[in-house]
C-alpha cells in the first residue's frame, strides 16, 4: 500500500536571491504525518547552495488555492484562474513561488486518496509519537 506521495512540479520564483526563473519543485506527503505536507527546493535555487525543505499544513495548502490562507511563516492565495502564489517568510527574507493551480490541486488530491481531509486523525500513531516524546525523559 502506497503511504507517501511525492510530485515534482515546475515553479516561478518571484523574489529571490539568487536569480533563478523556474525551478523543480518536489512536493511530498506522507501519511505518517498526515497533517503536513512538505515543499522541497532544489540548492540552486537556496542562498544556501543546499537543498531546502519547508513543511506546512495541507490544510493551508488546500484552502489557500481557493482563497488567501495563512499568517505566519507559510501563505498561500489564488494569483489568477490558473496559478497560485506561495510565500515564504524567514529571517533571511521572503521567497514568494507562482506555481500551477492544476498541478496542486493534483497533489491535493493524490493525498486525500491517501488520507481522507479532515480524517488525518485516524491515522496518526498516538503511541508511537507518545513513545518518542518521553524517550529521552528518562
Amino acid at each position: 500500500m502506497i503511504t507517501v506521495i511525492e510530485q515534482a512540479v515546475q515553479a516561478r520564483l518571484i523574489a529571490t536571491a539568487p536569480k533563478v526563473e523556474t525551478v523543480p519543485v518536489t512536493l511530498c506527503y506522507d501519511r505518517a504525518d498526515p497533517f503536513a505536507v512538505r515543499m522541497a527546493f532544489p540548492a540552486l535555487a537556496t542562498l544556501e547552495g543546499v537543498e531546502v525543505s519547508w513543511t506546512f499544513a495541507r490544510e493551508l495548502l488546500a484552502a489557500g488555492v481557493r482563497q488567501p490562507s495563512g499568517s505566519g511563516d507559510v501563505r498561500v492565495r489564488p494569483y489568477d484562474g490558473d496559478r497560485t502564489t506561495i510565500e515564504f517568510h524567514a529571517a533571511e527574507g521572503v521567497a514568494i513561488v507562482l506555481m500551477v493551480t492544476a498541478e496542486l490541486q493534483r497533489f491535493l488530491d493524490r493525498a486525500a486518496a491517501l488520507v481522507p481531509l479532515g480524517l488525518e486523525h485516524h491515522y496518526l500513531d498516538m503511541d508511537h509519537g507518545l513513545a518518542e516524546l518521553m524517550r529521552g525523559s528518562r
